[in-house]
Protein backbone atom coordinates (compact mmCIF):
# COMPACT_ATOMS: atom_id res chain seq x y z
CA UNK A 1 0.00 0.00 0.00
CA UNK A 2 1.32 3.40 -1.00
CA UNK A 3 -0.25 6.42 0.70
CA UNK A 4 0.34 9.80 -0.91
CA UNK A 5 -0.53 12.99 0.95
CA UNK A 6 -2.36 15.70 -0.95
CA UNK A 7 -2.83 17.81 2.17
CA UNK A 8 -2.09 17.45 5.87
CA UNK A 9 -5.52 15.85 6.34
CA UNK A 10 -6.07 13.93 3.09
CA UNK A 11 -4.12 11.15 1.40
CA UNK A 12 -4.85 8.81 -1.47
CA UNK A 13 -3.84 5.26 -2.21
CA UNK A 14 -4.22 2.57 -4.80
CA UNK A 15 -6.49 -0.32 -3.76
CA UNK A 16 -6.05 -1.28 -0.12
CA UNK A 17 -6.51 -4.70 1.42
CA UNK A 18 -8.21 -5.69 4.67
CA UNK A 19 -4.71 -6.44 6.00
CA UNK A 20 -3.72 -2.79 5.45
CA UNK A 21 -6.39 -1.34 7.72
CA UNK A 22 -4.46 -1.75 10.99
CA UNK A 23 -1.49 0.16 9.55
CA UNK A 24 -3.85 2.85 8.23
CA UNK A 25 -5.22 3.31 11.75
CA UNK A 26 -1.68 3.27 13.21
CA UNK A 27 -0.72 6.01 10.74
CA UNK A 28 -3.35 8.22 12.37
CA UNK A 29 -6.12 8.12 9.79
CA UNK A 30 -9.65 8.33 11.16
CA UNK A 31 -11.71 7.90 7.99
CA UNK A 32 -11.36 5.73 4.90
CA UNK A 33 -13.20 6.65 1.71
CA UNK A 34 -13.63 3.96 -0.94
CA UNK A 35 -13.90 5.47 -4.42
CA UNK A 36 -13.78 2.11 -6.17
CA UNK A 37 -16.99 0.45 -7.40
CA UNK A 38 -17.50 -3.14 -6.25
CA UNK A 39 -17.74 -4.25 -9.89
CA UNK A 40 -14.00 -3.56 -10.26
CA UNK A 41 -12.81 -5.79 -7.42
CA UNK A 42 -13.24 -9.35 -6.19
CA UNK A 43 -15.74 -9.97 -3.37
CA UNK A 44 -12.87 -9.97 -0.84
CA UNK A 45 -12.39 -6.26 -1.54
CA UNK A 46 -16.03 -5.12 -1.78
CA UNK A 47 -16.86 -1.98 0.16
CA UNK A 48 -18.92 -3.92 2.72
CA UNK A 49 -15.92 -6.13 3.58
CA UNK A 50 -13.59 -3.14 3.82
CA UNK A 51 -16.14 -1.24 5.90
CA UNK A 52 -16.45 -4.05 8.43
CA UNK A 53 -12.66 -4.20 8.81
CA UNK A 54 -12.42 -0.42 9.13
CA UNK A 55 -15.11 -0.32 11.82
CA UNK A 56 -13.35 -3.16 13.67
CA UNK A 57 -10.21 -0.97 13.70
CA UNK A 58 -12.21 2.02 14.99
CA UNK A 59 -12.22 3.90 11.69
CA UNK A 60 -15.09 5.59 9.91
CA UNK A 61 -15.73 4.27 6.40
CA UNK A 62 -17.56 5.92 3.51
CA UNK A 63 -18.24 4.37 0.12
CA UNK A 64 -18.48 6.80 -2.80
CA UNK A 65 -17.93 4.66 -5.91
CA UNK A 66 -16.61 6.82 -8.73
CA UNK A 67 -16.19 6.15 -12.42
CA UNK A 68 -14.63 8.71 -14.71
CA UNK A 69 -17.79 8.76 -16.84
CA UNK A 70 -20.14 8.99 -13.85
CA UNK A 71 -18.33 11.58 -11.72
CA UNK A 72 -20.75 14.32 -10.69
CA UNK A 73 -21.11 17.15 -8.18
CA UNK A 74 -23.09 14.96 -5.78
CA UNK A 75 -20.05 12.66 -5.46
CA UNK A 76 -17.69 15.59 -5.06
CA UNK A 77 -19.89 17.13 -2.37
CA UNK A 78 -20.24 13.76 -0.57
CA UNK A 79 -16.45 13.30 -0.59
CA UNK A 80 -15.93 16.78 0.81
CA UNK A 81 -18.58 16.21 3.49
CA UNK A 82 -16.92 12.93 4.52
CA UNK A 83 -13.55 14.66 4.79
CA UNK A 84 -14.96 17.62 6.68
CA UNK A 85 -16.84 15.44 9.18
CA UNK A 86 -13.86 13.20 9.90
CA UNK A 87 -12.32 13.32 13.37
CA UNK A 88 -8.89 13.38 11.76
CA UNK A 89 -7.01 12.61 8.55
CA UNK A 90 -8.79 10.82 5.71
CA UNK A 91 -7.41 8.19 3.35
CA UNK A 92 -9.26 7.69 0.07
CA UNK A 93 -8.54 4.85 -2.31
CA UNK A 94 -9.45 3.63 -5.78
CA UNK A 95 -7.53 1.53 -8.33
CA UNK A 96 -4.50 3.83 -8.57
CA UNK A 97 -5.36 6.86 -6.44
CA UNK A 98 -6.16 8.99 -9.48
CA UNK A 99 -9.94 9.11 -9.04
CA UNK A 100 -9.53 9.88 -5.33
CA UNK A 101 -7.17 12.72 -6.32
CA UNK A 102 -9.59 14.06 -8.92
CA UNK A 103 -12.53 14.07 -6.51
CA UNK A 104 -10.41 15.87 -3.89
CA UNK A 105 -9.15 18.41 -6.43
CA UNK A 106 -12.64 19.27 -7.63
CA UNK A 107 -13.86 19.56 -4.04
CA UNK A 108 -11.09 22.00 -3.19
CA UNK A 109 -11.63 24.23 -6.22
CA UNK A 110 -13.50 26.94 -4.34
CA UNK A 111 -11.13 26.80 -1.36
CA UNK A 112 -7.66 26.68 -2.91
CA UNK A 113 -6.08 28.25 -5.98
CA UNK A 114 -5.87 25.87 -8.93
CA UNK A 115 -2.07 26.20 -8.93
CA UNK A 116 -1.92 24.91 -5.34
CA UNK A 117 -4.28 22.03 -6.09
CA UNK A 118 -2.32 20.99 -9.16
CA UNK A 119 0.99 21.32 -7.30
CA UNK A 120 -0.29 19.05 -4.51
CA UNK A 121 -1.53 16.37 -6.87
CA UNK A 122 1.60 16.58 -9.01
CA UNK A 123 3.86 16.22 -5.97
CA UNK A 124 1.93 13.05 -5.11
CA UNK A 125 2.47 11.68 -8.63
CA UNK A 126 -0.88 12.57 -10.20
CA UNK A 127 -0.76 14.94 -13.17
CA UNK A 128 -4.16 16.63 -13.24
CA UNK A 129 -3.02 19.63 -15.31
CA UNK A 130 -5.69 18.89 -17.89
CA UNK A 131 -8.32 19.76 -15.28
CA UNK A 132 -7.33 23.42 -14.90
CA UNK A 133 -10.40 24.71 -16.77
CA UNK A 134 -12.72 22.61 -14.59
CA UNK A 135 -11.00 23.80 -11.43
CA UNK A 136 -11.26 27.41 -12.56
CA UNK A 137 -14.95 26.98 -13.40
CA UNK A 138 -15.71 25.38 -10.03
CA UNK A 139 -13.85 28.10 -8.17
CA UNK A 140 -16.61 30.49 -9.27
CA UNK A 141 -19.37 28.18 -8.02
Amino acid sequence: MTMRNLSPTYAVSPQIDVGDIASIAEAGFKTIICNRPDAEVPPSHHASVMEAAAHEAGLAFVSIPVTHQGLNMEMIDAQKAAMDSSDGPTLAYCASGTRSSIVWALGQANEMPADDILAATSAAGYDLGGMRAQLDALSKR
